[in-house]
């Protein structure tokens, strides 16, 4: 029986990247709410087996300019109220994270680029054991405090709070699992003036992908199919 990932995309170049084929390969089928332009206030909170939440630009305390982010964190919130399998990256681990109750705002410094992120004890039993070692990609400038209920996962020597999760049926990470090559190509190209500002170039970011891109596509391949693996099947039916 095919089972259904509905996702939540802020921004077309914001996609599940190299996560789709995982999903698929599980059975699932994708389909996408572009939030900005379509909301998601009609959608159930319930109607899917899995609700994937995406990355965008914006933060959620943009929610006066963008007021979709309020109907996402109620739509989080109830799905996490009744523990149905939700996976939420960078701004969807903030919105997961404020769903919870915890606060959302700028960090201290920028991160962008290939980063380490370490697991936690707890981590290290978990899917996200996958990336250790492993230079992870980093796209943000936001941060979250732990929200109460949850494990932390990993932390990076930038920003404490990296993944946490719930059970075997919530997982957040605030890095890009997600990214592709050409993702990171089109991030680039978009991006001149925010590389800039904290020192790097297009250039320098390109050969590092060069030499990170596909071990940190593998590991994180690795950590979705594990996860999804987990789900416990009477969540998923």
């Amino acid at each position: 029986m095919t089972r259904t990932a509905l996702v939540l995309r802020h921004e077309a170049k914001i996609h599940l990247g190299n996560l789709e084929p995982v999903l698929v390969e599980h059975g699932y089928s994708i389909r996408y709410i572009d939030t900005v332009s379509d909301g998601v206030s009609a959608t159930d909170a319930d109607e899917a087996d899995l609700v994937v939440v995406l990355g965008g630009e914006m933060g959620v305390y943009d929610d006066d300019e963008f007021p979709v982010i309020r109907d996402e964190v109620v739509l989080i919130k109830r799905r996490i109220a009744s523990e149905q399998p939700v996976f939420g990256v960078c701004l969807g681990a903030q919105l997961m994270a404020s769903a919870l109750g915890a606060a959302v705002y700028r960090g201290e410094t920028t991160e962008i680029g290939y980063r380490s992120v370490e697991p936690t004890p707890e981590g290290a039993d978990s899917p996200v054991r996958h990336v250790s070692g492993v230079p992870m990609m980093q796209w943000h400038g936001d941060t979250f405090d732990l929200p109460q209920g949850v494990t932390r996962l990993a932390g990076s020597p930038q920003y404490g709070n990296e993944a946490f999760g719930i059970g075997n049926w919530a997982l957040a990470v605030q890095f890009h699992p997600e990214i592709t090559s050409q993702m990171h190509e089109e991030w680039l190209q978009d991006a001149p003036d925010e590389l800039a500002a904290v020192g790097l170039d297009a250039a320098t970011m390109r050969d590092d992908r060069a030499r990170y891109s596909e071990p940190m596509q593998t590991a994180s391949a690795r950590m979705f199919s594990e996860w999804l693996d987990g789900l416990d099947p009477r969540r998923t039916a």
